[in-house]
């Protein structure tokens, strides 16, 4: 229970840590992999991104302050960007397996026009990829289903920091109980 305390107590850290790591995965994928996000890929980095901007201003202001950890409201904030960002992630998942319908902006036409379109058919890759198809699998979840799995633990560990006593003693059995 000392590791769960240790995480729960500074889960800001780690979720910023995960989170950068998220987008570097992603970027990796993308640069290194050749696979090409389509839109839907692009509003999931969102989630990651607003949790950057909650959880480095909440880390330093724990370390700078030399309070006991995580600010608890900060925890809940990343609770609902990270059940968000596994929401999105759900439907882009479920769009993929032809659960439901996905917006038309997905089909991969450029039916909307912004600006990383332009900037990818400046540099020769104006085709947008369809949402509706997984440009890659492992063990049968796509990369929509792998963010829909890791977004939803980490909303998770987000909530049980989040119910963290301000004492620090004993928090586990008010969360576990």
């Amino acid at each position: 229970m000392n590791l769960l305390r240790f995480i729960a107590r500074w889960w800001t850290a780690f979720a910023l840590v995960f989170a950068i790591a998220m987008l570097g995965a992603a970027h990796a994928f993308e640069t290194f992999g050749g696979l090409a996000p389509c839109p839907m890929c692009l509003k999931q980095r969102d989630a990651y991104w607003f949790a950057i901007a909650i959880a480095l201003p909440a880390t330093l202001w724990a370390l700078l302050s030399r309070s006991k950890g995580t600010p608890r409201l900060a925890a809940f904030l990343l609770f609902a960007i990270f059940g968000a960002g596994a929401a999105a992630a759900v439907f882009h998942a479920g769009g993929e397996l032809h659960w439901w319908q996905l917006p038309p902006t997905c089909g991969g036409s450029l039916g909307e026009v912004t600006a990383d379109d332009l900037i990818r058919s400046w540099a020769g890759n104006s085709r947008v990829p369809a949402c509706d198809v997984a440009a890659w699998k492992m063990w049968g979840l796509s990369m929509a289903g792998w963010n829909a799995v890791i977004s939803t633990i980490l909303s998770l560990f987000s909530l049980v920091a989040s119910m963290r006593v301000k004492s620090d003693k004993g928090w586990h059995d008010n969360v576990l109980r």
